[in-house]
């Protein structure tokens, strides 16, 4: 009996792939914008202003940034907690793929939303005249809540790491 719960148990990992499956689709969700985007502005780009290009290109940042984030969830939690991924080639497999344990994904991932957060707070930065005084000091507290969290994380990390 034991031993059928244990399997069991151990089989459910895979109700986790669909949900992997499901990001691709966000990815893919996410490129389509990203094209939008430029489509949207290539017929008006000389008429467009220098800061308003920045704001776009920012956006085209945050857009790769979080496809990325994506990426790195999606095939590397798929590795650790559902099964190793089996490429025909070698080559074609990323080089940080099979060395991602939870801990530098987890790192990776806090990361990658700090990133995401900064390119967001510089976007308000630059367009300042639009945004309310409150809303400013909220992003700037959500920023840093992230760093923070980022911060600590990985010092959580070194400090529990057994060499």
């Amino acid at each position: 009996m034991e031993t059928a719960v244990e399997r069991l148990i151990y089989g459910s990992r895979w109700i986790l792939a669909p949900i992997y499956l499901g990001l691709s689709l966000a990815l893919l969700a996410l490129g389509l914008k990203f094209f939008q985007e430029i489509f949207h502005v290539l017929p008006r780009i000389f008429a467009i202003k220098e800061t308003d290009l920045v704001l776009l290109v920012l956006t085209l940042i945050d857009l790769a940034l979080v496809g990325g984030l994506i990426i790195m969830v999606m095939l590397s939690s798929y590795e650790t907690f559902v099964s190793r991924l089996d490429l025909a080639a070698e080559q074609d497999k990323l080089g940080w793929l099979g060395r991602m344990d939870y801990t530098s994904l987890k790192n990776k991932v806090a990361s990658s939303i700090v990133a995401i957060s900064s390119i967001h707070l510089l976007k308000v930065f630059m367009n300042t005249p639009n945004v309310v005084e409150d809303h400013l000091f909220w992003y700037v507290v959500i920023h840093l809540t992230f760093v923070a969290s980022a911060f600590a994380m990985g010092m959580l990390d070194r400090l529990t790491r057994h060499d």
